[in-house]
């Protein structure tokens, strides 16, 4: 049972081994490189700033919690602290996240400042 399922595959692969030795090598990336680029660009300019500005907000509203309305109640300031918490430890993983974004953008030569929008196109596709 298992040589008929594989024995077809082994054949395909050893059918497509000229073609995908004759693939060309792009040293910027090609479409793909673009794409990561654009994608780590994104995300370094838009998304992680907005999560620290969410995780600010909750920074606040603890202290806010914690200082103010728990003043008098106990389980307002026992919430305010839990927030507090959570919130610093949110911004522990953002800067994290945030070094890890930036070292692959640069190890992988993917940091560029004038970056396009290009959609991949399938090789003979009409256009």
């Amino acid at each position: 049972m298992l040589t008929r399922i594989l024995a077809p595959s082994i054949s395909l692969l050893a059918l497509s081994l000229p073609i995908m030795a004759s693939a060309q090598f792009d040293p910027d990336g090609g479409p793909l490189g673009s794409t990561l680029a654009n994608l780590i660009s994104f995300s370094h300019d838009y998304i992680i700033p907005f999560i620290l500005g969410l995780g600010f907000l909750f920074f606040v509203w603890g202290m806010f919690l914690y200082f103010i309305k728990g003043g008098a109640d106990d389980d307002a300031k026992t919430k305010g602290k839990s927030l507090i918490i959570y919130a610093l430890s949110g911004f522990i993983i953002i800067f994290i996240f945030w070094g890890v974004v930036e070292m692959l953008a640069e190890s992988t030569g993917l940091q560029q400042s004038n970056l396009e929008l290009e959609i991949p196109v399938l090789p003979g596709a009409n256009q």
